[in-house]
C-alpha cells in the first residue's frame, strides 16, 4: 500500500460497467466521515433511459393499452443503460415495473405493474 500525505478531503472517480462513479468525501480529525457525496452511474443514465422508454412508447404503444410486450420492451430499454438497478437481479420479465399511460390532462388511461 502506498501512503501519501493525510488529507481531510478527497475526490475520486471510477469507470465501471454502467458508467462513471464519482466520490467526494470529507473526514474530521478523527477520520470520521462528515460529508459524502456520490454521483452514481444511474444518475448519468437517467436521461438516456428516459429517452429510450419514450422511444419504445412511440414505436410500440398502440392506442392506450399497455401490453406485456410493451412492458418487456421497456424493461429491455432500461436494462440496456443500467443492468445493475436493484431489480436487475431478477429474470427477464420479472423486473419490478409500473407503467402508466396518461392523457394531457393527467388522467390515467391505463396502468400495469409487475414484480
Amino acid at each position: 500500500m502506498v501512503k501519501g500525505q493525510r488529507r481531510e478531503e478527497g475526490v475520486g472517480l471510477d469507470r465501471g460497467p454502467r458508467g462513471t462513479l464519482f466520490h467526494h468525501y470529507r473526514v474530521d480529525k478523527n477520520d470520521q466521515v462528515v460529508m459524502a457525496n456520490l454521483i452514481v452511474s444511474t444518475t448519468h443514465n437517467n436521461e438516456p433511459m428516459n429517452r429510450a422508454v419514450t422511444k419504445v412508447a412511440q414505436d410500440h404503444l398502440s392506442g392506450v393499452e399497455i401490453t406485456e410486450g410493451l412492458l418487456n420492451r421497456i424493461e429491455v430499454a432500461i436494462r440496456a443503460y443500467d443492468p445493475c438497478l436493484s431489480c436487475a437481479t431478477h429474470a427477464l420479465g420479472q423486473m419490478a415495473l409500473e407503467v402508466s399511460v396518461v392523457d394531457p390532462e393527467g388522467k390515467v388511461l391505463d396502468q400495469k405493474s409487475r414484480g
